[in-house]
């Protein structure tokens, strides 16, 4: 299963979104401020189409004839921000579970079927969304529906099956948490940035409760969750989008709708107006480091174009080797091995602004933080260059185009912002968006949202050391 599935944010793992960039999808996945119902049959200007199933699952086609292949996407609107209070960790969990045998297929039939024809398969699980997808030839895809729609809702739940698996979990957090300093502070500085909202919580779960999950936590889960009018389907490749239809009616069409499940209204923040700092210093640290972070708004959340700006923001700030920071702290000054930005974009509320940077030679922490909160400070103050704010906006529309070229990628792009709130036209309007925002913006995003008096500071720091 993908690595995606443990966290976002700082988390503990890579993101579904950065996954998306990997692969050559655009650095965001634009997201509009409330959900509108699809059409049962919507033609798109760029081909793609989407039509509803009588039992409100959500199918989504998205034509690339350049090769014979398909990516068959499945995406629920559920994640580790809806699990219930004690329960960390079942999202992530069930997501294992499904892999499990079903009434219809022993465990492993699903995957070894993959394996026979040569395709691939993944999954993975976020704060607000889990997925499932092959990449298979085409006509393999009726044999996809079939297998994903009879584990929709036949799964067998057995405590032979949870048990082992619930090791595999617990084993999975001690190796890639428990063993990662860097893990560790991202989860601590979650905890300390979110003082109500479950995002504070990491996807893969809390170790104690972890312990906990059993059988009828499981069944509840899925009972409640996994239902086709709680899904979308993204099938992108050498398709056709009424064959698709055919295909997804014969299979997916004969799941019994489930319950309808009440608005996605999650625990929201309480005003900030503290600043604070999470230390963690381990013999394994050999290398300090700082993060820096803001709760901001999202794609879901923000206004008209305050998303876009403090998206634009983040790669003017720290989007790479061009970047204000990058060129400051790394080539000029010299005092950082590495110094960026990131911005949480893709989230159903809102989400986090962070900075991160770790000193090179004789600098300290302290140098290298000081230089970033610079030219933090700078950007609030005189604003970015009409060349910058250009460059930046050229860099972003341009990723969106070369996106196209992965399928897996749009995919993605689709399957995220329909499960977050926003809408193909949402998609499509995107690059216009990005090239509306104005210098000003950017500034005001940078005065209104990175105010240091309510920023959480992460350092992680060797064994004895200190931030000086």
């Amino acid at each position: 299963m993908d690595d995606t599935r443990q966290g976002t944010r700082g988390r503990t793992i890579v993101p579904v979104l950065l996954v998306a960039l990997m692969a050559g999808a655009a650095p965001l996945l634009p997201v509009a401020a409330a959900a509108q119902t699809p059409s049962t049959a919507q033609q798109q200007s760029n081909d793609v189409t989407s039509f509803v199933l009588d039992n409100g699952l959500q199918v989504v086609v998205i034509p690339d004839r350049r090769a014979p292949v398909v990516t068959h996407m499945l995406w629920y609107k559920v994640g580790s921000a809806d699990e219930d209070p004690g329960k960390s960790g079942i999202a992530h969990f069930f997501e294992h579970l499904m892999f499990k045998g079903t009434k219809n297929h022993p465990a492993g039939a699903f995957s070894r079927r993959i394996a026979e024809i040569g395709g691939q398969e993944n999954a993975f699980t976020s704060y607000d969304y889990t997925a499932y997808f092959q990449q298979v030839a085409p006509d393999a895809l009726a044999d996809m529906m079939r297998f994903e729609a009879d584990r929709m809702t036949n799964l067998i739940l057995t405590d032979e099956v949870i048990g082992p698996e619930r090791d595999v979990i617990l084993e999975e957090r001690s190796s890639r948490v428990e063993s990662e300093p860097g893990s560790l502070l991202g989860e601590e500085l979650d905890a300390t940035l979110y003082q109500n909202h479950p995002y504070r919580i990491p996807v893969i779960g809390w170790m104690h409760e972890i312990e906990k999950l059993n059988r009828a936590d499981a069944i509840d889960f899925y009972q409640r969750y996994y239902a086709p009018n709680n899904a979308v389907l993204v099938v992108a490749g050498d398709v056709e989008a009424g064959e698709v239809r055919r295909l997804a009616e014969e299979s997916y069409g004969k799941v019994p709708r489930g319950p309808d499940l009440p608005p996605r209204v999650r625990p929201s923040e309480p005003e900030q107006n503290t600043a604070r700092t999470v230390t963690l210093s381990d013999a394994r640290v050999s290398t300090p480091s700082f993060r820096k972070a803001w709760v901001v708004p999202s794609y879901t959340t923000g206004k008209d174009g305050e998303a876009e700006a403090l998206d634009l923001l983040s790669e003017i700030l720290g989007g790479g080797p061009r970047s204000r920071a990058y060129e400051a702290l790394v080539v000029e000054q010299g005092i950082a091995s590495s110094a960026g930005a990131w911005y949480q974009s893709d989230a159903l509320d809102e989400t986090s602004f962070q900075i991160y940077a770790s000193p090179r030679g004789e600098a300290t922490l302290q140098d290298v933080e000081k230089a970033m909160d610079a030219e933090i400070a700078r950007i609030a103050e005189d604003g970015v260059t009409e060349a910058e704010l250009a460059a930046a906006k050229k860099r972003y529309v341009r990723s969106l185009i070369f996106a196209r070229d992965s399928q897996s990628g749009m995919a993605r792009i689709y399957g995220s912002t329909l499960t977050t709130g926003g809408t193909i036209e949402d998609i499509e309007k995107w690059p216009e968006r990005i090239e509306a925002v104005t210098a000003e913006q950017v500034r005001d995003a940078a005065r209104r949202h990175l105010d240091q008096s309510r920023s959480v500071t992460g350092y992680l720091l060797p064994a004895g050391g200190d931030r000086s």
